[in-house]
């Protein structure tokens, strides 16, 4: 027997080194009260804590960090269009009661702001705060301190802001930005999501990505077939300075189908006449991913009826889930008809790209999640993390269609050199629970604060949280 285990020591040593995947690791069970009598118990790896840290904020999305350092958070207020959305500032963190002691309206009265972004003027130090809105990008100038703007907007383009209604899986009330310096150009992001679940659409702004000059000009399309990108991030760690985008699949394909894909996106917006460039298109309508291949889809495009938006608003819902009952080759329902075209309000970007015939050069996907998992925020950790390690986080918001092994409602992990989810934080749903909105949360927005550390949203209880270091750890 020793004569066997010597042989098998330098064995033996060597899987010690191996690093341990995300999915192996141990977790521990954290039991949180979010509302009186009312609790959730998240796990997560036994190194890291994780504290409610501010509650009360209606329809908490996404977070950034201003350049003095300050929290803001959007909040969109519900699910409905409106204009009772708002920007909140977090200050005054008691590491001692795990919570922010002081939170406050930075902006309000907003039509359903997703994210913002702030950048600095290298040539004036200027720095500007940009505000995504359902119809509008503006931009504010911004000094540090500031508890409001001290001045009027500045529109730098408009949006369509009419189409189907938002439980009719169209629409996408939410527009998303980005700023990031690609190519030795900074440029701003926006996506658009597209007016309906599987259509033509009629107008070149929707289910795409564009860019623009920080004041606005030169702007262009830089990626079509993006049906709902609702979280985009500039990640400098990774390929010299990288965009990546979390996507949303169509819903008439059933439970199994498509996948949620995650991007890395060739910007193709590189100095030169806009004439010259080709945008990449990412599939959608006619093309999606199945288990990671980009598979056309033989549904056939529903044909217009001429119904317009009211009509359509007024069919009656067949559930009460989010998006409406989707089933599979609808060819006319309300689901999938494209918005009208009323009069042009967004950008002159040239012609309305075809629906692709094939998918022969649809790009590939960086990573991708079960169908109906909705991924909304990410974050990347980089060499500086212990746990988190050259690692991404993706939060799946829902609502997962109801099936009971629901992959959605957790935040996930995987590494650029597998790209494959695994579980990393989960607790808010249940196998038992056969009603998405019994979910105990719906994990949205992800902001990284430093190594192993992070904040993250609850949109559905307007909850954030915060994840940290274990201090025994």
């Amino acid at each position: 027997m020793r004569a066997l285990l010597r042989s098998l020591l330098p064995s033996l040593l060597l899987l010690a080194l191996v690093p341990v995947p995300a999915s192996a690791q141990a977790a521990a069970a954290h039991k949180l009260m979010y509302a009186p009598g009312k609790s959730v118990t998240l796990m997560l790896p036994h190194e890291l804590d994780i504290h409610i840290v501010a509650r009360g904020i209606p329809r908490a999305r996404f977070f950034t960090q201003s350049p003095d350092g300050r929290i803001f958070l959007t909040s969109m207020y519900n699910l409905a269009d409106n204009t009772r959305g708002a920007v909140y500032i977090l200050d005054g963190y008691d590491a001692k009661t795990h919570s922010y002691t002081k939170i406050t309206p930075y902006l309000t009265h907003l039509r359903n702001p997703n994210n913002l972004a702030f950048w600095t003027d290298p040539a004036t130090q200027q720095t500007w705060l940009y505000l995504p809105l359902t119809d509008k990008l503006v931009r504010y100038r911004y000094k540090a301190g500031d508890l409001h703007p001290s001045g009027e907007p500045e529109m730098l383009t408009k949006y369509p802001d009419y189409g189907l209604g938002y439980k009719y899986g169209g629409w996408h009330l939410t527009r998303t930005v980005a700023i990031g310096t690609l190519h030795g150009r900074t440029r701003v992001y926006v996506a658009v999501g597209s007016s309906c679940n599987y259509c033509k659409e009629r107008e070149a702004v929707r289910a795409a990505i564009t860019a623009m000059d920080p004041d606005g000009k030169n702007l262009s399309i830089v990626a079509h077939g993006m049906r709902n990108a609702v979280d985009m991030r500039f990640v400098q760690e990774l390929d010299g300075g990288a965009l990546f985008a979390s996507n949303m699949g169509d819903d008439h394909l059933g439970v199994e189908m498509p996948d949620d894909p995650f991007f890395e996106l060739d910007s193709n917006d590189h100095p030169g006449p806009i004439a010259q460039k080709t945008p990449p298109h990412y599939g959608w309508p006619t093309c999606y991913f199945a288990h990671g291949t980009p598979t056309h889809d033989s549904s056939p495009l529903p044909d217009n009826p001429g119904e317009n938006d009211a009509a359509v608003a007024e069919k009656p819902l067949e559930t009460q889930r989010i998006y409406g009952k989707q089933p599979a080759n609808i060819k006319g329902a309300g689901t999938n008809l494209a918005a009208q075209v009323h009069t042009q309000t967004g950008p002159d970007l040239g012609p309305v790209q075809e629906p692709l015939a094939s998918c022969e050069h649809v790009p590939a996907v960086y990573a991708w999640f079960q169908a109906h998992g909705a991924p909304l925020g990410f974050a990347y950790f980089g060499e500086e993390s212990k746990v988190l390690r050259n690692s991404f986080l993706v939060a799946l918001h829902g609502p997962g269609a109801g099936r009971p092994d629901n992959p959605a409602y957790r935040i996930v992990r995987f590494t650029p050199g597998d790209r494959t989810p695994r579980d990393f934080l989960t607790g808010f749903w249940t196998p038992t629970t056969t009603d998405i909105f019994h979910a105990s949360g719906r994990p949205c927005g992800l902001l990284r604060l430093g190594p192993d550390k992070f904040l993250m949203s609850d949109d559905k209880y307007g909850i954030v949280y915060l994840v940290e270091p274990n201090q025994g750890s």
